[in-house]
């Protein structure tokens, strides 16, 4: 399983995993692969304290840093925060406020204490993401600056290389992937369908080998339906030069979660995703609930853009994480298709050791299929 990526990172091996939990940023990669920390959703301050604890703790190894950029959101251009901040606080509608507390109160979610009650926007635009990634480069631990949405500026991807670290990007259409080809990135991820959070229309399986012969020789992360070792096999295969997990991090036995939210995970099938603008504004896939459905209605308001909606619904995010037992009903719990297969509490490590062994195994099973000479 040792591709280029592996002696760009010194890594064992190509197994990328985003999560916003710094517990599992460590173990991955003390495990071989290398974890990627969410920075979105942390203030600049919260993210310096996460990665100094990252770097205290994870030794020699590498890790990344992921962070939101669309390529077209609300309000671009204005790079001031705090302006941009109340020029989008005075776009939202009341009625989007009125309506995402009415369905938090009816379900029995408890208000925050009011010193804990914002509404900051914390990312998924290029004034907010900035600073994250001024703050993620401080640190030299840190190898990989991703990007989630869109195609990274050109001064933000010069700026990266200008302190040798990679540039990673989303895509879900090779018509997407060139774009990061043309701009310089260093590391394209394929996401398919499948995938939880902000995905395409295209399924993996196609678009893996779509993006691979567009791009090349750029090396392409397989991102998507990844949970095993077989769909390691599988990814590289098809010629990816490694895996983007994101999903299969979520129940894990570090991850910060709470044990409600963990057991919503065990118990949905992989027919229990849906791919919905409710909580970011632009279609990410998570778990169907009330909260979905409710703002699918057509007598109620449609979701906002980015990152407009998030801005309406970061006080969900953060109650239903808060009070996880009172909030399955209305939580924000983004996954992907592979959730049907998640179905057990195990500590990092141990998925580590059976993606990699499942690798291994699939390769002899597929040598036992070739006929002797």
């Amino acid at each position: 399983m040792h591709t280029q990526l592996c002696d760009w990172f010194g890594i064992d091996v190509p197994i990328f995993a985003f999560t916003h939990c710094r517990d599992v940023v460590v173990e991955v990669s003390k495990a071989g692969g290398m974890g990627v920390l969410g920075a979105v959703g942390f203030t600049v301050e919260q993210l310096e304290t996460e990665l100094q604890w990252i770097d205290e703790r994870i030794g020699g190894k590498p890790y990344g840093v992921d962070t939101v950029i669309p390529g077209k959101y609300e309000g671009m251009g204005e790079m001031d925060p705090a302006k941009l901040e109340e020029q989008l606080r005075q776009s939202i509608p009341v009625e989007h406020r009125q309506f995402a507390d009415r369905l938090l109160d009816d379900a029995g979610v408890p208000d925050l204490p009011p010193e804990e009650q914002s509404d900051r926007l914390l990312g998924w635009t290029l004034a907010t993401a900035l600073p994250q990634i001024e703050c993620a480069l401080s640190h030299d631990k840190v190898k990989l600056i991703a990007n989630a949405l869109g195609t990274p500026p050109p001064d933000v991807i010069q700026s990266i290389h200008g302190t040798n670290r990679k540039v990673a990007a989303l895509c879900g259409s090779a018509y997407q992937a060139l774009k990061h080809k043309e701009a310089g990135v260093d590391i394209i991820i394929a996401q398919g369908h499948e995938g939880g959070g902000h995905t395409g229309e295209v399924g993996s399986i196609v678009l893996w080998p779509e993006v691979i012969e567009a791009v090349a020789p750029i090396p392409v992360l397989a991102a998507g339906g990844i949970g095993t070792g077989p769909q390691v096999a599988a990814a590289m295969a098809l010629g990816a030069a490694g895996v983007w997990s994101g999903s299969l991090w979520l129940a894990v036995k570090e991850a910060a979660g709470a044990i409600a939210q963990k057991e919503s995970y065990l118990q949905a099938s992989s027919r229990d995703t849906i791919r919905s603008r409710s909580v970011t504004g632009k279609p990410a896939r998570m778990l169907r609930n009330k909260w979905t459905e409710a703002w699918e209605q057509e007598d109620t308001p449609d979701p906002l853009p980015m990152p407009l909606q998030g801005m309406v619904t970061f006080d969900m995010v953060r109650r239903t994480h808060q009070y996880a037992e009172q909030a399955q009903d209305v939580a924000f719990n983004p996954v992907g298709q592979i959730v049907g297969a998640m179905n057990q509490i195990r500590p990092t490590r141990d998925v580590m050791t059976e993606l990699i062994d499942g690798y291994y195994d699939s390769l002899d099973r597929l040598q036992s299929l070739t006929p002797e000479t």
